[in-house]
């Protein structure tokens, strides 16, 4: 069997709605409406860093508090009267601050964009654009929001600037890279509410889990998980399909999620035992 074969076998019969509980993913599916798909999607992918059994307990929180449609409470959000609703709330490398202040630039930007898609594609104009482009003009255009009301002065903490990786910067951006895959793929679990931008203009969400099973496949030979990464091994799945390279990227992520693969079965992985 080739390692075409062995991919596809396990894309086709793969139960991604059974792993849907297992991943960020499943906050955006509890909405139906286009827009608390893309507001709830994008604060998920911005908490989804480390055990996933610690970032959905807090992802589930704040979305609780905005109630049956996040789109329309960051429309209607005031600051002063809304902010005591998240007091205590923190995660990680975010302080209570920080996370209050990513809802304040989402209201920001829903006010004067309508949408997180409206602000992507300024930055990506056309289909031969690069996505990475689309991305750094995201995250400059909701970073050029004033934080003084937050703060009480214009500055941006390690912790709020966590939140938003940038490709100029050599990050991998695999949160921000999960987030384009869930709103532009239109396939298996995806939601593909982003129109106009070719599948194959995403670069998977890389962690882990994907460096190392792409480093034991042989889709890259870099050591640093970063942007370049992330392309290079991007670069190796259009080889098995290139209209949606990233159609394997779930899948083979919850290999590593669910210890199916780890650093101690490599010889024994039916990845790697491919001929």
């Amino acid at each position: 069997m080739t390692l075409k074969q062995t991919l596809d076998r396990l894309y086709n019969t793969y139960n991604f709605k059974e792993r849907i509980l297992h991943d960020p993913i499943e906050f955006p599916h509890e909405y139906k409406r286009p827009e608390d798909i893309e507001v709830s999607g994008f604060i998920a992918s911005c908490f989804a860093y480390g055990r996933v059994d610690l970032f959905k307990p807090v992802v589930r929180k704040v979305l609780s508090i905005m109630g049956k449609s996040p789109h329309d409470f960051l429309l209607g959000f005031n600051l002063k009267k809304r902010r005591h609703l998240f007091s205590g709330i923190k995660y990680r490398f975010n302080e209570n601050e920080d996370i209050l202040c990513l809802f304040y630039l989402l209201s920001k930007t829903l006010k004067r964009h309508g949408s997180m898609e409206v602000l992507f594609k300024k930055g990506y104009k056309d289909a031969d654009a690069n996505i990475g482009e689309g991305l750094g003009g995201l995250i400059h255009g909701l970073l050029a929001v004033d934080t003084s009301p937050v703060y009480g002065e214009n500055i941006r903490p390690v912790g709020f600037l966590q939140f938003f990786p940038l490709p100029e910067k050599g990050s991998a951006c695999k949160r921000m890279n999960l987030f384009l895959r869930w709103m532009i793929r239109d396939r298996d679990i995806d939601f593909g509410i982003w129109e106009g931008i070719p599948k194959s203009k995403l670069i998977i969400p890389l962690d882990t889990h994907i460096a190392r099973i792409s480093k034991c496949l042989g889709f890259t030979r870099r050591s640093s998980q970063d942007w370049k990464m992330a392309v290079e091994i991007t670069e190796s799945l259009k080889k098995f399909d290139s209209e949606d390279p990233l159609k394997y990227d779930f899948a083979l992520c919850h290999q590593g999620i669910s210890r199916v693969c780890s650093k101690m079965n490599c010889k024994e992985c039916s990845l790697f035992n491919f001929s």
